[in-house]
């Protein structure tokens, strides 16, 4: 593998630069070291496909191992990515050894150079404590860039394609489920069918909800996970943690610290260190706006074992989602009496009101394109909205 370094990243490895080789355009990355947050960090991008690799809080002796480095950080970003492990393998072995040459090229520099202010601009995805920035790299490998050729593409498919010629076989394969998810509406119809990867955290499942019906995400939110045990009576009705069906929750996944200020009978979790896959086979509720109060109730339909992409989709949906702040479920049915009656003094108002705040059809193929926006987009580090 071979890696171009700058000068300033080859000072800082103090090596004496090997004499240009020739190397496979997949196999070779253009390198730069930059400051991030007052740490160093360590840029690479690919020549053939300018996906990008992130390494921060590098230290003296890790820039001594910055080859093992930077094959970990490969593997753990594919790994994120979704992609099969023996194709990673295969990857990585490709070039078992790796040399540190000078740039050589000023057209790949630029790009480079590029690549470097995305890694400044969307610092606040940068995880603390871990040299490898899988999720960084994810997130700023998505951004579109023009080829040279008036033409725009994304670093990140564009390396999916390389990978699938060189492995001469599809890359992704991954254990997932298919959910069906109803927004709690007495006289309405409102739900979405789901194919979602497990290996996720609640923090990126809430994402994806917010981008399957439409929310903005404007509010705080959170899940209770229940288990087979029932009450007997209504005394648990009007707490958040209530079931339609009468199941008792087990567990309350928050996603702010200052959950835990409030008395809660359930025990509560940060939703952002558990897993789909911990919960897969129990009933799940997710509640978002507060105020509002909306109620999602999800429901496990089947299995995927080897589910062949690496990003959720919607398969199908019914229903239109209520707009944003409109006063929960009463708030709703006023506001659509109100757009279908045209005589109504508040007629237009309500419905330039509605669009403003995301209000309309049910399109299944603007929310996979959500869907797969916001999945894609690092959101495990995003900070949960304080109101």
């Amino acid at each position: 593998m071979l890696i171009q370094c700058t000068k300033k990243l080859l000072e800082q490895l103090n090596i004496k630069p090997a004499a240009a080789v020739g190397e496979e355009p997949l196999f070779s990355w253009h390198a730069n070291l930059i400051t991030v947050n007052r740490r160093k960090a360590v840029v690479l991008v690919n020549d053939k496909n300018r996906y990008i690799i992130v390494l921060h809080g590098l230290k003296a002796a890790d820039f001594k191992r910055l080859d093992e480095h930077i094959v970990q950080a490969i593997r753990d970003t594919f790994q994120d990515e979704g992609i099969k492990d023996d194709i990673i393998k295969q990857f990585i072995n490709h070039s078992t050894e790796i040399t540190f040459t000078k740039t050589k090229d000023k057209s790949l520099v630029a790009r480079m150079n590029k690549a470097c202010d995305l890694v400044h601009s969307f610092q606040n995805f940068i995880l603390e404590g871990s040299i490898n920035q899988s999720a960084l790299s994810i997130t700023i490998s998505r951004f579109t860039v023009s080829d040279g050729s008036k033409k725009y593409v994304r670093p990140g498919e564009e390396m999916y394609k390389d990978l699938e010629a060189f492995a001469g076989k599809p890359i992704f394969s991954c254990k997932a489920v298919q959910l069906k998810v109803t927004l709690d509406l007495e006289k309405y119809n409102v739900w979405r069918r789901i194919v979602m990867p497990v290996d996720i955290s609640f923090n990126k499942l809430h994402k994806v909800l917010q981008a399957a019906f439409g929310w903005q995400g404007y509010h705080l939110h959170e899940f209770y996970i229940f288990g087979d045990e029932t009450f007997n009576n209504d005394f648990f009705i009007n707490h958040s943690g209530y079931h339609k069906e009468g199941y008792k929750p087990i567990l309350n996944l928050v996603c702010d610290e200052e959950a835990f200020e409030y008395e809660n009978d359930v025990p509560m979790e940060l939703e952002s260190g558990i897993k789909l896959s911990e919960y897969i086979a129990t009933k799940i509720k997710y509640n978002y706006d507060f105020g509002d109060n909306w109620q999602h109730y999800i429901e496990l339909e089947r299995v995927i074992d080897d589910y062949d992409k690496n990003h959720p989709i919607c398969l199908e949906g019914e229903g239109n989602t209520p707009p944003e702040d409109v006063g929960g479920k009463y708030g709703y049915e006023e506001f659509l009496e109100i757009i279908a009656n045209q005589k109504h003094p508040e007629h237009e108002h309500m419905v330039v009101w509605g669009e403003s705040q995301g209000y309309k059809d049910f399109d299944i193929e603007m929310v996979n394109r959500a869907i797969k926006f916001e999945y894609r987009m690092g959101t495990e580090h995003r900070v949960c909205p304080s109101s």
